[in-house]
């Protein structure tokens, strides 16, 4: 099967988002050589956090990633660290990009930004490309294969990726919920919703320490990976490691579970959906969890709140990103719909916490 016209390409930079081209071809020439000073640059769609544009001149092109403008949340766009984990990851994880450059003078964009090679591909994001016409057995086999990535990811040995001294995860789970709880509050706009109850549920109900650790991913969803064009089923790159560290494996499922909707789930879930995983053939939540454990030998306990707490920390997201559009630092209008995402994200926490949705 052959999808080159369903390869995901850059567009038009968004207003205000723009790179200063001059200084950065400038700045390149050492780098990339006499190429440098051709360098035209495009803006891939997407791009709530960490923006990635190509670069290109010739034949030649490489990814540019940055974190966003007007972001108060320095610790969650840190171009170093994500550097960082990618180098680590070279010849331990196939599917990562491998990273060629870093810089950390602002004097350059404006911010900490590095350079990556390039991987051509299929990205999947709300809905499927109907020219991609794969069957519901098909689908199923391409979202399992998604999933086994992941759980590849989590079964990298730590010591021979040398990020053995990453992270911290002792207390991992409890730093997540207490920490995305004060981010909640720093986010929170005259506007949003009431969160009490989910945050006092979590609290309440934080599982004992796994002693898990694993590399994880933290926002492992189908627009952050790319699949063949030659064969859409099996993915050849995971995007976006702005997050990634070690810590609690069962955690990063749930991130990517928090994501997931399904026929069982209630019609205002699954109309907020950002990806098609309620698609004839698509596997549910518990047959995902079963194949993760039998593929992984990682226990899923507890999954109720893993998922809660997965579905608490996109609410808290979305409103940072809402907050950026809020207080003027993005003329963006795609920020504005984060607000009512909110309330169906904190309606979905208050069933689960009631025990009414499945698995």
């Amino acid at each position: 099967m052959t999808t080159t016209k369903l390869e995901d390409r850059p567009g038009e930079i968004r207003p205000g988002e723009e790179l200063p081209l001059e200084t950065l071809r400038e700045y390149l020439r050492p780098v990339l050589g006499a190429v440098a000073g051709s360098l035209a640059v495009r803006q891939f769609p997407g791009g709530h956090s960490n923006l990635t544009y190509l670069l290109s001149s010739g034949d030649q092109s490489w990814v540019l990633r940055r974190p966003p403008f007007g972001s108060k949340v320095k610790s969650a766009h840190d171009m170093s660290r994500e550097f960082r984990v990618l180098s680590a990851l070279v010849g331990v994880f196939p599917h990562g990009p491998t990273p060629l450059h870093f810089c950390e003078d602002h004097a350059v964009i404006g911010c900490d930004f590095y350079l990556m090679n390039y991987i051509r591909g299929l990205v999947i994001r709300r809905e499927y490309p109907p020219e991609l016409k794969l069957a519901p057995e098909q689908l199923r086999r391409q979202l399992f294969n998604f999933f086994d990535v992941l759980g590849d990811l989590h079964s990298v040995d730590l010591a021979a990726a040398g990020l053995e001294n990453f992270g911290r995860p002792v207390g991992y789970v409890r730093r997540q919920v207490e920490g995305w709880c004060r981010r909640w509050e720093n986010a929170a706009t005259g506007d949003a919703v009431n969160c009490d109850d989910i945050i006092k549920w979590l609290l309440d109900h934080i599982p004992p320490e796994s002693g898990r650790a694993s590399v994880i991913h933290n926002d492992y969803k189908l627009d952050n990976v790319i699949f063949s064009l030659d064969d859409p089923l099996q993915v050849i790159g995971v995007l976006d490691w702005e997050m990634a560290t070690v810590g609690d494996p069962v955690m990063d499922l749930a991130y990517t579970l928090g994501y997931w909707v399904q026929t069982s789930d209630p019609d205002w879930f699954r109309e907020a959906r950002t990806m098609p995983s309620d698609v004839p053939g698509a596997p549910s939540r518990a047959e995902i969890i079963d194949r993760f454990q039998q593929r992984t030998g990682i226990a899923v306990d507890n999954f109720p709140f893993y998922f809660c707490f997965a579905l608490f920390r996109l609410l808290v997201v979305g409103q940072q990103i809402y907050y950026r559009y809020y207080h003027g630092h993005t003329r963006d209008k795609r920020f504005a719909t984060f607000r009512q995402k909110s309330f169906v994200l904190q309606r979905m926490c208050g069933l689960i916490i009631s025990g009414k949705v499945e698995k």
